[in-house]
């Protein structure tokens, strides 16, 4: 499923709401061509690699002010994903958490005051390393640090932000560690930088199929669950699905309805991704398809699996994969028309293989949608179907007529749920 521009990952958290102030603090100020902008510039964060899950660690941070004047007052802002937090917090800073929103994943914020002059080509750093812990769901995070000369507003955007918390420590310090170099310069190119935060975890993805009784003629909706059973929290690449599922549909059936994050690969084959890029411990997607028994052929199998996204963290493989079981029974063929395995001709009339538009709750947790709409397109190859955005699959290029017009339906639809769910998490 691409993610349509409704949808896009907004940049959230102390950074979104410091740009937020400044605009308005620069749309409120009268203008003073000869008063240069503050430029300041975070320095480069190492990766942090290896921590274990549930203990502390510390990173040190380092700031340059580029402008040619003194800032009297600056603010730092550091934010993180939800598998780390502050381990000690400084009584100049406020701590909140912006909710998941869209594609954004919830994040642990600290607006900090910094009451210090930072002079002009000075480097400075914290006089103590930043300290974070890794909590027990920590696998795979990110750290954004942000400095700016407006104060953040938790508020800002109608964000839905916890009530700000002032720290108890010691107050969060910058010292002088030397006149700045050309190197300095080049190390600290923007007002803020990230890195990722890798934990030693591990995580269990397992599937879980159907079995189902029918006769000929029938309709049957196959749930197939998808699980992280933990311990860590997943967090895959932004807009992408953090993993994809292969559902292969028992000979003498064919699919009325898939689930709106699938897409058919063939008549006999959809891949199904996530509603988000990230999946919380205990979080997951359910995949109803209604199928429809074309042919009695006794006990019949489908095959679900994993697909795509490699998994080092998952050493559990005895639950990646599953299967759709259905007794039909013995019978004749009642539609004369089935276009799986095991049967010849168009699939049934009341939908193609790459429609979507059904309705389905979602495992996941942290604002993952409940009900989905995706896109389809031309014929695709199984081995580079579903390889992109959320959910991207491609679909079968003999869809019948009265299958497009579900398609458009089912697009109508998602267009609908995109903005009512926009206007909802701005309500909140």
């Amino acid at each position: 499923m691409r993610i349509p521009p409704s949808r896009r990952r907004t940049l959230r958290g102390g950074t979104a709401a410091m740009a937020a102030a400044a605009l308005v603090a620069l749309g409120a100020a009268p203008a003073l061509a000869d008063e240069p902008e503050p430029d300041l510039g975070v320095g480069t964060i190492a990766p942090v690699k290896g921590v274990q899950a549930g203990s502390g660690f510390s990173t040190p941070l380092t700031f340059l002010n580029k402008g040619a004047e003194e800032v009297p007052v600056s603010y730092v802002t550091y934010a993180v994903s939800p598998g780390l937090k502050a381990e000690e917090t400084y009584k100049n800073c406020v701590y909140y958490t912006v909710p998941s929103y869209d594609e954004m994943p919830d994040t642990h914020v600290a607006a900090c005051e910094i009451d210090q002059p930072l002079k002009p080509d000075v480097l400075y750093r914290t006089e103590k390393p930043l300290s974070l812990k890794a909590l027990d769901s920590a696998l795979n995070d990110d750290l954004r640090v942000t400095i700016g000369v407006v104060a953040p507003d938790p508020d800002a955007g109608d964000s839905g932000s916890t009530e700000p918390v002032p720290g108890t420590g010691d107050p969060l310090t910058l010292v002088e560690e030397r006149p700045a170099t050309d190197a300095d310069r080049e190390n600290h190119p923007e007002s803020a930088a990230s890195t990722e935060v890798t934990a030693a975890n591990t995580a269990d993805f397992g599937l879980t199929g159907a079995e189902l009784k029918g006769e000929a003629g029938d309709q049957v909706t196959a749930s197939v669950e998808f699980a992280n059973k933990g311990p860590a929290r997943v967090q895959g690449k932004s807009g992408q699905s953090v993993t994809h599922v292969d559902i292969r549909i028992p000979k003498g059936t064919s699919v009325v309805k898939a689930h709106g994050y699938c897409d058919a690969v063939t008549e006999t084959h959809y891949r199904c991704g996530t509603s988000q890029s990230w999946v919380d411990v205990d979080g997951g997607e359910s995949y109803p398809l209604v199928l429809r028994i074309d042919k009695a052929v006794g006990r019949t199998t489908g095959e679900v699996s994993f697909s795509g996204e490699e998994r080092p963290f998952d050493r559990n493989a005895a639950n990646d994969t599953a299967q759709i079981v259905i007794d039909t029974g013995k019978g004749s063929d009642t539609s004369g028309s089935s276009g799986s395995a095991g049967g010849t001709g168009d699939p049934s009339p009341t939908a193609g293989p790459g429609s979507t538009g059904s309705t389905g709750t979602t495992g996941t947790t942290g604002g993952s949608a409940d009900t989905g709409g995706s896109t389809t397109g031309g014929a695709a190859d199984p081995q580079t179907a579903g390889s992109g955005n959320l959910a991207a699959t491609g679909s079968d290029s003999t869809v019948p007529l009265a299958g497009m017009a579900a398609a458009a339906v089912a697009a109508g639809a998602g267009i609908v749920w995109a903005v009512r769910r926009r206007s909802v998490a701005r309500a909140h």
